[in-house]
């Protein structure tokens, strides 16, 4: 065996894990983002929690506005999960952040208003490293076309 093959022999070795780790850390991250837009966020305002509802009386929205940001939140917390959806879910929630930060410093008085921009970090981390399901979103597309 030459040196070169035996050099990219070992560095293929050495990549792999690595980027196990990475797609496993990033799943992870997937599924904790998850469960807090399903649970910590969407929940509340679906189940009526008294504290989103008051949220949403004072910015004029009453409870229309406070179901469906609950069920884009729901929509999008379900989405980060399924392959073919997952770097959509992430720009959809990021744009539904960039939403709230606004809002929330407008209307709210910049109350909880870093949360939001929190999020974007790791909803476009997300975004950018599952880029390739986005190419899978439109072959079907491309096919009826």
């Amino acid at each position: 065996m030459s040196e070169t093959t035996a050099s990219r022999t070992v560095l293929a070795r050495s990549a792999t894990p690595r980027g196990r780790g990475a797609r496993i850390a990033l799943r992870g991250l997937q599924i904790v983002l998850a469960l807090f837009y399903a649970v910590a966020s969407a929940l509340p305002k679906l189940i009526a929690h008294p504290s989103a509802a008051e949220t949403f009386d004072r910015l004029g929205w009453g409870s229309t506005g406070m179901y469906a940001i609950g069920v884009l939140e729901l929509a999008g917390a379900v989405a980060l999960l399924i392959p073919v959806l997952q770097s959509v879910a992430a720009i959809a929630l990021s744009a539904l952040m960039v939403g709230a930060f606004i809002v929330s410093v407008t209307a709210l008085g910049g109350e909880n208003a870093a949360t939001p921009l929190i999020l974007v970090v790791p909803l476009a981390l997300i975004a950018w490293a599952r880029r390739g399901s986005l190419t899978q979103l439109r072959r079907p597309a491309r096919r009826g076309a």
